[in-house]
């Protein structure tokens, strides 16, 4: 299967970029906001870009946009207990 375009919209942003499946070039997106959160040391950065993650992620291809819902969590309490910075995807 070849890699698709892809366009990312945050509501705040629209990105650019290649994938094979929607659901998948979301979670790749969120998995990359919350590396560069546990990356962060400054624990007041770290609070500012916390409070400014995506809870609504469109996906658009070229014929089909798909809408999730991103519900994050600072500590896991769900499947990833005791995680940092966790979230749960689910299609609007």
């Amino acid at each position: 299967m070849a890699k698709r375009a892809f366009t990312i919209d945050t509501g705040k942003e629209r990105i650019e970029v290649e994938g094979h499946a929607h659901r998948n070039v979301a979670v790749k997106y969120l998995m990359k906001r919350r590396r560069s959160l546990l990356s962060t040391k400054d624990p007041a950065k770290v609070e500012k870009m916390y409070e400014e993650l995506p809870t609504d992620v469109k996906i658009m291809g070229k014929q089909l946009t798909k809408a999730y819902r991103v519900s994050w969590e600072k500590k896991g309490t769900g499947e990833f207990v005791g995680a940092r910075f966790t979230f749960e995807i689910a299609e609007a």
